[in-house]
C-alpha cells in the first residue's frame, strides 16, 4: 500500500511536528527528503541515546527519508533547494515563523516558481495574530489551549504524557497534504496550508470546550478516572495489579452491582441509580468498589468485570506494550534499519502486514551526494559545496 510513490516531499523540518506529517507520507509511499544543518542536522538527534544509542524522538519520527545537509543561508545552498522545490510535489516546514519566508521561500514565491507546489507551513500559533512570532514548544501550546487546566488530579495540574500538540499538528498537516494532492489532481495548481499546534490542540479539546459552553464550570481534574463517567478509572486489586475499569451505561452499572459487587439492590440506592448521581458521589461509590477490589486478585477481577460483560484494560507500562498479546497476534510489529543497527518499529495503522515500508532512519547527511548529483552538480561542486559547510 504505498499510494504515494512518485510524490516528493522537500522537508525543513526539526523537532517534532512537521518530522511527524513527512514520516506519514513516507510511510505511504512519497520520497521525503529532509533537509538538515551541516554538522549538526535535526536538533531531535541529540534529544537522549535510548534507543540503540540514537534518539528515540528521532527514530519515532524519521524512517523512510533521505537525509540532505544543505545550508540554505548559504546562496549557493539555497540555490540547491530552490532547484530541489522546482519539481517538488510539496514543501512542508516547521522553522521559526517568518524563517523561510525571509530565505525568499514563502509560499508566494514558490508557488510562482512552481505553481503545481503544495506548501505546508506548520508553526505553534498561525499567522497573522499577537501570537505569532512566539515560541511555541508542546507543553506550552497544551497549556494555552486549556488541555493542561483539565489534565491532572485535583490537587495538580500534568501535561499529557505524549506531546499530544506536536502529534495532533502533525497529524492535520498530513491529512491536509493528502486533501491538497487530491484537490491538485482536479484542478492542476497547489495550494498553501497554514497549520497552527494551538489550533490542532484545541480542535483536540473539544468535549472540555463545550462541556464548558457559555461560562460552565469545566470537567474536574480526576487523575485517571474519567472526569463525568462513573465508576471509570483505576482500581488496585488485592495482589497489587491496577484494573481499569469503564461503565459507560446504567444496563452495565446494574450488571455490575449483581455480579461484581454482589449486591443487586445497590443499583437502584438513590445516590448511584443514574450516572450524574454516580459521580457526584464518586468518593463514597469509589470505597465501595476498593473494598471489592481488594478481596480479588487482577485476574480474577479482570475475569468477572469481562464475564459481565463491563470494559476492562491492563495499565501496562511502555515495556510491556513491547510484547503486547494483541499487536503480536495481528504482526503488527516489523524491522526498520537504523545507523545503530536494526529496531523494532510498529506498522502504520491502516497498513496490513507486509504492507509497511521499512527504509532506514537515515544517518545525517547520508544522501547528500546523491541528491546533489541527481541535481546535476558535478563531483568538484559537490566537494566544495561540503568542505564550506554549505552541505
Amino acid at each position: 500500500m504505498q499510494p504515494l510513490r512518485g510524490i516528493t516531499v522537500v522537508s525543513l523540518e526539526q523537532a517534532l511536528a512537521a518530522p511527524y506529517a513527512s514520516r506519514h507520507l513516507a510511510d505511504l509511499g512519497a520520497r521525503v527528503i529532509k533537509v538538515e544543518r551541516p554538522g549538526t542536522g535535526d536538533f531531535a538527534r541529540s534529544y537522549d541515546a535510548r534507543t540503540a544509542g540514537l534518539s528515540a524522538h528521532f527514530v519515532w519520527a524519521n524512517r523512510n527519508k533521505e537525509s540532505l545537509t544543505l545550508d540554505f543561508k548559504d546562496p549557493r545552498g539555497l540555490d540547491v533547494l530552490r532547484r530541489l522545490l522546482a519539481d517538488a510535489d510539496v514543501f512542508l516546514q516547521n522553522l521559526a515563523p517568518g524563517a523561510t519566508a525571509r530565505a525568499g521561500l514563502g509560499a508566494e514565491e514558490l508557488r510562482a516558481l512552481n505553481p503545481r507546489l503544495i506548501v505546508c507551513d506548520i508553526s505553534g500559533y498561525g499567522s497573522p495574530g499577537p501570537y505569532e512570532g512566539r515560541k511555541a514548544y508542546d507543553l506550552l501550546v497544551q497549556c494555552e489551549a486549556g488541555l493542561v487546566s483539565v489534565t491532572g488530579t485535583e490537587e495538580e495540574m500534568a501535561k499529557v504524557g505524549v506531546p499530544v500538540s506536536d502529534i495532533a499538528a502533525g497529524m492535520y498537516a498530513y491529512s491536509s497534504v493528502l486533501a491538497a494532492l487530491l484537490e491538485r489532481g482536479q484542478t492542476g495548481t497547489g495550494r498553501h496550508l497554514d497549520i497552527s499546534m494551538l489550533e490542532s490542540a484545541v480542535e483536540w479539546m473539544g468535549f472540555p470546550l463545550y462541556y464548558a459552553y457559555d461560562g460552565a464550570p469545566p470537567p474536574p481534574r480526576s487523575g485517571a478516572a474519567h472526569a463525568t463517567i462513573q465508576p471509570y478509572g483505576p482500581f488496585t486489586a488485592g495482589d497489587g495489579t491496577v484494573v481499569m475499569m469503564a461503565v459507560q451505561n446504567d444496563r452495565e452499572w446494574r450488571g455490575l452491582c449483581a455480579a461484581f459487587l454482589d449486591d443487586p439492590g445497590l443499583a437502584d440506592h438513590p445516590d448511584y441509580a443514574t450516572n450524574a448521581g454516580r459521580s457526584d458521589h464518586r468518593e463514597a461509590l469509589g470505597a465501595v468498589l476498593a473494598s471489592r477490589f481488594a478481596q480479588l486478585t487482577g485476574a480474577e477481577a479482570v475475569g468477572l468485570l469481562s464475564s459481565i460483560p463491563v470494559a476492562n484494560a491492563r495499565v501496562n507500562t511502555p515495556a510491556e506494550v513491547w510484547d503486547h498479546p494483541q499487536l503480536a497476534a495481528r504482526g503488527r510489529w516489523h524491522e526498520v534499519a537504523t545507523p545503530a543497527g536494526p529496531v523494532r518499529a510498529p506498522a502504520p495503522p491502516g497498513q496490513q502486514p507486509g504492507e509497511a515500508r521499512t527504509d532506514p532512519v537515515p544517518a545525517l547527511g547520508a544522501h547528500t551526494r546523491a541528491i546533489l548529483a541527481e541535481l546535476g552538480l558535478a563531483e568538484d561542486e559537490i566537494d566544495r559545496l561540503i568542505e564550506d559547510g554549505a552541505a
